[in-house]
């Protein structure tokens, strides 16, 4: 059995009532967007949100769901489909999880009106149920995903990201919208404060921890669905990178930089700053630094007593680590 679909037996019945309510949260009146609603739903991931959500809700109330579990899945869904959405406009990318992109195929001006619409439906779905602190938690979201992306622009411009700007960077692009999730999973039961600013704290644990793996595949020579070097190339500072530039001559800084700002496009030079980041502990650091966020999360964990919901958390904590794409 695929470790996702072992993640997913304890909320297997869920998971698919959600993909129905998930699709209705879309519908319109107007044909080109349910088209386009089509085509997303048919190419989802693994949807791992969704499983965050309904992972603790059952973990925090021994079992216990709501319709508004429900609602909360879709609205972090309709969020996140949003924000690839306008990322792919953004990145100028054609593909996404190995298909065409939306704009690709219907252009920006309707891929950037489709995101819009995604917001909108999140907002009246939260508004039309009185779901004012589910709403304010995913607001929180949206708000330092746009801050974070603005700010690695901001810095990318100047390659002066130090250790604690790059880990505000991902904590505010990647983390906070899994903190979204497991807030939400705990609010949307009607967990207190105190629980709730605990799972928010779990998640984003998680997804710092997520981002970290994904900016070590940079360095790695596995197919992984993006080409090694690409972060140098977009001139994207990451913890391999950040770490070898605080901890080498003046010389090397200078030649490091020199060649992520002038020949990040030169797949020799790119390939040499790889090899250079690997042999002076970049990659070890980051991995331990990986590791650190995930005992963290765990740590939060063992304050639950075990369960199948708290089980499938565990083996969602180590895959993020773990996986291979």
């Amino acid at each position: 059995m695929k470790i996702v679909e072992q993640i997913k037996l304890p909320i297997k019945k869920e998971m698919e009532l959600f993909e129905g309510k998930f699709k209705e949260s879309m519908t319109s009146k107007v044909p080109l967007i349910n088209r386009v609603t089509h085509f997303i739903v048919r190419r989802k991931g693994k949807q791992m949100r969704p499983m965050f959500v309904f992972l603790v809700a059952k973990m925090v109330s021994d079992g216990n769901f709501s319709e508004r579990t429900y609602r909360g899945a879709s609205l972090i869904e309709l969020i996140h489909t949003g924000s690839l959405v306008h990322d792919d406009v953004v990145d100028d990318s054609n593909r996404r999880r190995g298909f065409f992109s939306l704009n690709a195929l219907w252009k920006n001006k309707i891929a950037v009106l489709f995101g819009d619409f995604l917001f909108s439906k999140s907002l009246l779905l939260s508004i039309d149920n009185d779901d004012f602190d589910l709403l304010k938690l995913i607001s929180i979201a949206l708000k330092e995903m746009t801050e974070g992306e603005l700010l690695q622009i901001e810095k990318a411009r100047k390659l002066d990201i130090t250790e604690d700007i790059y880990f505000e960077i991902i904590r505010q692009k990647t983390a906070t919208l899994i903190a979204a999730c497991t807030g939400i999973g705990a609010a949307s039961i009607g967990a207190n404060k105190e629980e709730i600013d605990r799972m928010r704290q779990f998640g984003e644990y998680i997804g710092i921890a997520f981002q970290i793996k994904d900016d070590l595949f940079d360095y790695t020579e596995d197919k992984i669905g993006k080409p090694t070097g690409i972060d140098i190339k977009e001139q994207k500072m990451t913890l391999p990178l950040i770490h070898t530039l605080n901890n080498c001559s003046a010389k090397h800084k200078k030649w490091i930089i020199n060649s992520v700002k002038n020949h990040n496009t030169d797949k020799k030079r790119v390939k040499e700053v790889i090899a250079f980041v690997k042999e002076n502990g970049g990659i070890e650091y980051t991995n331990t630094k990986m590791k650190e966020y995930q005992k963290n999360a765990f740590d939060i964990l063992k304050s639950y007593p075990d369960s199948p919901y708290k089980e499938s958390l565990s083996t969602l904590v180590n895959y993020v680590i773990d996986r291979k794409i």
